[in-house]
């Protein structure tokens, strides 16, 4: 049986706007400049971690996984999708993919910055017993040797739901 464990990163932003407020501008996940700078940041962090890995992968961009990912943005659920723990329903051709939410106003996102406060829970993670003290699993996320693909997507929201149904 071949295992597709992907560790793909989203980065949801659910950016806390006003209904009357005009329609903030955020990268679309077409933006290649975005697309860039989003690979860039993920590889930077993993060309770091200590100790050093043999055999990091190179991250790249998935369109597919990227219109996933602004799919679920939009639903403006802080909570991770549950389309994950299912067999190939975030993508057709990796079983299991993994995301990261980041949420905030509009205005003070920006790629490095989120990545950033992901993989400073680096402090948590104990890499002999694979372990958590606190909060990791965003910096594993980022790190983890056999991911290959990154999405990003995100979605202006009036309003942010914690859990609830997926309506």
């Amino acid at each position: 049986m071949r295992l597709w464990l992907l560790a793909v990163l989203g980065l949801g932003v659910l950016a806390d706007v006003c209904l009357a407020q005009r329609r903030p501008v955020l990268p679309a996940i077409t933006n290649q400049t975005y697309i860039n700078e989003c690979v860039r940041e993920h590889n930077k962090h993993r060309t770091v971690v200590q100790p050093a890995a043999a055999n990091m992968v190179y991250m790249t961009w998935d369109a597919a996984l990227a219109r996933t990912a602004r799919a679920w943005a939009k639903k403006c659920l802080f909570k991770h999708s549950p389309y994950l723990t299912e067999k190939f329903m975030s993508h057709p051709h990796y079983g299991h993919v993994g995301e990261n939410i980041w949420t905030g106003h509009y205005t003070i996102f920006n790629v490095p910055d989120a990545i950033k406060l992901w993989t400073d829970e680096v402090q948590h993670y104990n890499l002999q017993t694979n372990k958590c003290t606190k909060t990791c699993g965003h910096y594993t996320q980022v790190t983890i040797l056999i991911a290959k693909t990154i999405y990003t997507a995100q979605s202006p929201t009036p309003r942010i739901r914690i859990g609830g149904d997926n309506k």
